[in-house]
C-alpha cells in the first residue's frame, strides 16, 4: 500500500518524533502516533513494555520463526506466515475481516466488534464512543476506507503468537510488533515498508527500536481483541 493509505496521527509524544500536534483522532503519518501510553489497552499478555519481546529469528525471507531452546517454554513470541497452522476460530475471525474491509463499507465491521466488558479495544484510553464512528474519524476519508485499507495490509503480513504457554495467548498482525526492528532482513523490510514509509521505519528505529503503527489481536476463541497503534 502506498504511503498515503497509511498516515494516522494520534498524538505522538515520543521526543525525537514530536513534529506535528495533530488532533488524536486523525490519519497522519505514522511517525505521528501517540506512543505516550505505553502499552495501555493491549491485552495482559507480555505485549505491552513498547519493545517488541526478543526472539531469536533469522533474517531469512518469510520463513517462519520459533522461540529458541533459551526461550523455549516461556512467553516468547512464535512468528508465522502459515495461516493453516491458526486455530479455526482465529482463522475464522481473520477472514471475516478481511472480507469486510475488501467491501469497502466499514459499517460491515460492526458485527464484528466485541462488545460489553471485553470490547475489542481500539484506542489505548479506551474510551472511543462508537466503534465505527471512531474509526471514521481515524481515516483520512470520511468513509474509513483508509482504515480498511490498513487492516488489509497488516493482515496480509505474518503474524505473532504472543505469549506462548501462559494460557493467554493472542495472535498478533503484523509480527513486526513482536521482532525488534534492527533484526529484519531484507525482505522483512520490503514487507514493512508496504505498511509504513521508510522515514517512518527509520523514526521508529531511532525512537522504541519496535513497530508502533498498527497492529490487530485476535484471541485462540476467536474474538476480535484489538486495533490499536502506538506504544
Amino acid at each position: 500500500m502506498s504511503a498515503a493509505l497509511i498516515m494516522l496521527a494520534v498524538t505522538y509524544s515520543a521526543p525525537a518524533c514530536a513534529a506535528t500536534n495533530t488532533p488524536p483522532d486523525t490519519i497522519g503519518r505514522p511517525g505521528d502516533l501517540d506512543r505516550s501510553d505505553a502499552g495501555a489497552g493491549l491485552p495482559e499478555t507480555g505485549m505491552g513494555h513498547g519493545t517488541p519481546a526478543p526472539n531469536a529469528d533469522s533474517d531469512d525471507d518469510g520463513a517462519d520463526d520459533a522461540a529458541s531452546p533459551e526461550t523455549k517454554g516461556t512467553t516468547a513470541p512464535i512468528i508465522s506466515h502459515d495461516l493453516s497452522q491458526l486455530p479455526q476460530p482465529v482463522r475464522r475471525m481473520r477472514e471475516l475481516i478481511v472480507e469486510a474491509a475488501r467491501t469497502g463499507d466499514i459499517e460491515k465491521l460492526r458485527p464484528l466488534l466485541d462488545k460489553g466488558r471485553a470490547a475489542t479495544q481500539l484506542a489505548i484510553s479506551g474510551r472511543t464512543g462508537d466503534p465505527i464512528a471512531y474509526l471514521k474519524g481515524l481515516s483520512g476519508d470520511p468513509d474509513g476506507r483508509e482504515v480498511l485499507a490498513i487492516m488489509l495490509d497488516i493482515l496480509d503480513a505474518g503474524y505473532a503468537r504472543m505469549d506462548v504457554g501462559n494460557g493467554e495467548q493472542t495472535y498478533v498482525w503484523p509480527y513486526f510488533f513482536a521482532k525488534p526492528l534492527k533484526t529484519l532482513g531484507p525482505a522483512q523490510r520490503v514487507q514493512l515498508l508496504r505498511i509504513v514509509t521508510a522515514g517512518d521505519l527509520d523514526n521508529m528505529q531511532e525512537t522504541t527500536g519496535g513497530y508502533d503503527f498498527f497492529r490487530l489481536g485476535i484471541t485462540p476463541d476467536g474474538r476480535w481483541s484489538f486495533f490499536l497503534a502506538g506504544n
